[in-house]
């Protein structure tokens, strides 16, 4: 494997080095979602876990760039990049378009003879599991609407026009790529990793059923979190889904591989 990169790149956000860490976490946003979002979790894990946040095209510092709508496009890109990360155990973890990103960049990980730690689904149906939801097709006010009604978005940003100004279109191309998605009927559409997945049991975009099938994308153990709230259940719930990925993680992790 080639040796880890000293700093980050566009693509790749370390908010908390921990270079003693036997392990990495990488965390994949959710729709309208930043790789800052993650780091109240890089200073959680640290000096445990080396946590690494993905920041997507046209957004922040990468706003000059053309949004990615495509899922299998931006695993592409994602994969490529994490590839030179992966001196230590990787393990990918991802909420809502996060989710289906992270499993597409697993599929493509394992492709190139990376062992993964495991995958981390939150706040997402199963890949094989597809609505007909077109709200990236809504004008502004039905997106803001949709974003207020989700409750992620602080609600300042959401009443700011120059704010919205600026993150509309990234986060209407993150919903077209979210609703877009469909996974490939070639090749291999199973992890050979472990697969948990965390939900809420008042999530509008997650049933139970929906939650159970991502154990149809692994051929490795499945096991199924469910945690009180909606699709933002992981804000309610820090402190808990934080402890769910560290003792997935720690138990994977041997002994001997341990700092």
């Amino acid at each position: 494997m080639a040796e880890a990169p000293e700093r980050t790149s566009a693509w790749i956000r370390r908010f908390q080095s921990a270079p003693e860490a036997a392990s990495q976490l990488v965390c994949f946003p959710h729709a309208g979602g930043s790789a800052v979002y993650f780091l109240p979790v890089a200073r959680a894990m640290a000096p445990s876990v080396d946590v690494l946040a993905v920041q997507y095209p046209g957004r922040q510092d990468r706003r000059a760039e053309p949004c990615v709508e495509d899922v299998h496009e931006l695993a592409d890109r994602a994969a490529a990049e994490l590839l030179a990360w992966a001196d230590r155990p990787l393990c990918l973890f991802g909420h809502s378009l996060g989710a289906t990103l992270a499993y597409e960049v697993a599929l493509r990980l394992e492709r190139e003879g990376v062992d993964l730690v495991g995958l981390i689904a939150s706040g997402r149906r199963a890949p094989s599991r597809h609505r007909d939801e077109r709200i990236h097709e809504l004008d502004d006010q039905g997106l803001i609407e949709d974003l207020r009604r989700l409750s992620g978005t602080d609600a300042r940003m959401l009443a700011d026009p120059e704010i919205l100004e600026m993150i509309l279109p990234y986060v209407r191309g993150d919903y077209k790529a979210a609703e877009t998605y469909r996974p490939r009927t070639s090749g291999e559409t199973r992890v050979s990793c472990p697969v948990v997945v965390m939900t809420g049991d008042a999530d509008p975009h997650v049933t139970n059923e929906e939650a159970h099938a991502w154990s149809a994308h692994s051929s490795g153990p499945f096991d199924l979190h469910e945690f009180s709230g909606g699709h933002f259940f992981i804000n309610d719930h820090a402190p808990a889904v934080i402890q769910v990925i560290s003792e997935f993680i720690e138990g994977r992790i041997p002994t001997a591989n341990r700092a």
